[in-house]
């Protein structure tokens, strides 16, 4: 078993390429993982349409941040007994969503620092840096090389899994992983509660949390909460400022074809030219499209969201009496202990 001081090393050492490799222009490196590491970037935006480069840069950063020394020792340190002993290593069987560039690190990142060995299956949709990153972990603590595994076929002879789909893939998890102890993941969404007191700046950071990866991560918000007598306008000008959204051909055939529904349907919408905003309490929307609902005082709200909290991923809000909600522009740069689903995923592997 690798030592507690070397994981924590390692990572750390990690984030910092991670960090090197999200800047826009990287300098000429002779670091040969800084040059892997960059190609990789480059395979992952040419293989999947949504994965545009400055956002998948954005991620490299994000994770880099998260991994320093310091955070990682604060994270850790509710486990730190649990981690520093010796104990028998189990395989992890993980099933990695796709929607996003490296969604699934966190979980890569929890069985390796558990102590544990990594079975990880890929989704094809993103398939391409997370081998360079765990060959790049391997090159800094070579005694990783035994705990990583990826595999395309079946998962078999594992001792605990953790999945990633939709409310649909859950099913079939829960079918065939069902027997083993596990944390199977479904759908969230992201909730922005505004106030009309946010400057200019604030929904800006909050048009970057609905437009970050064309809105396709669970922590992306799909849905606000606006005050009655709230007039859209100012946040309409907010998401028409945003020219570059409109450039993916994915995202606006996305957007086109929801624009038609509503105009054939007679659905009544707002239209920022690449945003659709539809007056709805479903928090679940397609791309291209956030819903919104009125309220009269945040009382209510919080009761909507606790509610509803087996939906939610998290809760954007600049009112602090908004309850568990996080600094507008921050959705997806969580931290490591914000676990996925509000299930605290290394309690469940040092327990195993």
């Amino acid at each position: 078993m690798i030592s507690l001081l070397k994981r924590i090393d390692a990572f750390a050492t990690l984030g910092k390429i991670l960090l090197e490799n999200g800047k826009k222009d990287i300098p000429q490196s002779n670091n040969s993982n800084i040059k892997r590491l960059e190609t990789a970037v480059y395979e992952a935006v040419l293989h999947n349409g949504w994965f545009i480069e400055p956002n998948v840069r954005f991620m490299l950063t994000a994770i880099g941040e998260s991994l320093s020394k310091e955070n990682i020792e604060k994270w850790i340190e509710p486990y730190r007994e649990n981690l520093e002993i010796s104990k028998s290593t189990k395989t992890v069987g993980v099933v990695m969503a796709g929607n996003i560039p490296l969604v699934g690190f966190h979980d890569f990142l929890c069985v390796l620092m558990s102590g544990n060995r990594l079975l990880a299956k890929l989704s094809s949709d993103d398939n391409k840096m997370l081998p360079i990153i765990s060959d790049i972990l391997m090159d800094i603590e070579p005694e990783f090389k035994d705990l990583i595994n990826f595999t395309s076929a079946q998962l078999v002879d594992i001792d605990a899994i953790i999945a990633t789909g939709s409310n649909n893939s859950s099913r079939y998890f829960e079918y065939y992983f069902g027997k083993y102890p596990n944390i199977i993941r479904k759908n969230r969404n992201g909730i922005a509660v505004l106030t009309g007191e946010e400057t200019q700046n604030e929904l800006q950071q909050i048009r970057k949390d609905i437009f970050m990866y064309y809105g396709l991560g669970c922590r992306n918000v799909s849905h606000l909460f606006v005050p009655v007598g709230y007039d859209l306008t100012d946040l309409i000008k907010v998401f028409e400022s945003d020219k570059e959204i409109a450039n993916n051909h994915k995202y606006f055939n996305n957007y086109e074809y929801n624009k038609a529904i509503y105009l054939v349907n007679s659905t009544p919408h707002w239209d920022s030219g690449n945003l659709l905003l539809i007056e709805d309490s479903n928090f679940s929307t397609p791309v291209s499209v956030v819903s919104f609902e009125y309220y009269s005082n945040l009382n209510d709200v919080n009761r909507i969201l606790e509610i509803n909290k087996e939906i939610t991923q998290c809760i954007i809000s600049s009112d602090k009496e908004v309850k568990n909600s996080l600094t507008p522009g921050t959705s997806q740069s969580p931290h490591l202990w914000d676990y996925a689903d509000d299930v605290d995923t290394m309690e469940f592997l040092t327990n195993l």
